[in-house]
């Protein structure tokens, strides 16, 4: 039996918790035997109140030494406080074997970096946290894109839903690739759904201020399938092609041209929503003159070739 201990603290997601107790415990279910013990932990031992509900443990890390893995459900994005709440797990961490397997959901990548066992490693995290990670941990090899990652006995997923993934993956690896797909067939859950790009959103948060540039990214809004260049844009933004280069990097992180082209990708992924529409129709409709432009860049930046983004919004694989 695979021993499996399930970390709590009051930063825990309760939905990461439930997803990762919910999963190894229907494998058990669907296998007909019980394959694995899960049993969840705190480090002093004592019921953990993560805020919608106490939750029981089974003991403190003593008992999780015992574990044959050992999974940090998702902490949420307060990765400071998360961090300073949980140093007496630090240690604990680097002082795990190589033969116990370790994985995080999601932010909890920080705390296994913290501990110091992802050094020179792959690791991922979600894909709004990667920034923030990179800076903190650069001796990390981190791989936002991924869904998830092995590295040895270590294993680490991106966001929310990629826990899922993640769990479903250790249950492959421990119960066999039948059952993995077992229990992702009765959670109605799609296995290898490919990388985080293909969730993360093409344009940034701007919220700009800029009495220029503001006013220019709604205009883009709305003559996105136009041919623009930077004297255009320029013009429009009543300044020199070099102010706008400048001050459009600041409010957008972007340059004119790669904003627009994700502009204008972010509107393919709504007209291909319409299946009346074909692939060629859509291209033209966002400002490119032959499909296998658009392709080429669609896939660049979302992950997936647009034929593939259709198939899956109507259920297909």
């Amino acid at each position: 039996m695979i021993r499996i201990a399930l970390f709590v603290c009051p930063q825990t997601v309760c939905s990461s918790l439930a997803t990762a107790d919910d999963a190894f415990r229907l494998a058990n279910q669907l296998a007909g035997e019980p394959l694995f013990q899960v049993q969840r932990f705190s480090c002093d031992g004592r019921p953990v109140d993560i805020g919608m509900a106490e939750v029981r443990v089974d003991g403190d890390l003593a008992l999780a030494e015992a574990a044959d893995l050992v999974v940090l459900t998702a902490t949420g994005p307060a990765v400071d406080k998360t961090l300073a709440a949980n140093q007496s797990l630090l240690p604990w961490l680097a002082a795990r074997p190589d033969s116990q397997q370790l994985a995080s959901l999601c932010s909890s990548a920080f705390l296994l970096a913290a501990s110091g066992r992802l050094d020179g490693r792959r690791a991922t995290t979600h894909w709004a946290l990667a920034p923030a990670f990179r800076k903190r941990y650069p001796q990390v090899w981190l791989e936002p894109d991924a869904l998830l990652t092995e590295d040895g006995n270590l294993f680490c997923s991106g966001g929310a839903q990629a826990g899922l993934d993640l769990c479903l993956y250790l249950i492959g690896w421990h119960g066999g690739d039948w059952l993995a797909q077992r229990v992702a067939g009765a959670m109605v859950f799609e296995m290898q759904r490919g990388r985080q790009s293909r969730f993360a959103p093409l344009l940034p948060s701007t919220g700009s201020d800029d009495p220029q540039i503001g006013p220019l990214l709604v205009w883009l809004q709305r003559n996105l399938a136009e041919p623009l260049d930077l004297e255009a844009l320029a013009a429009q933004a009543h300044c020199s092609s070099r102010t706008l280069l400048r001050r459009f990097k600041v409010a957008t992180g972007l340059t004119p041209n790669a904003y627009l082209q994700r502009l204008r990708i972010s509107a393919a992924q709504t007209a291909l929503r319409n299946p009346a529409r074909s692939l060629e129709q859509v291209a033209a409709q966002v400002g490119y003159a032959d499909r296998a432009t658009f392709a080429k860049l669609f896939k660049q930046l979302c992950g997936e070739t647009p034929g593939a983004f259709r198939r899956r919004l109507r259920g297909g694989c």
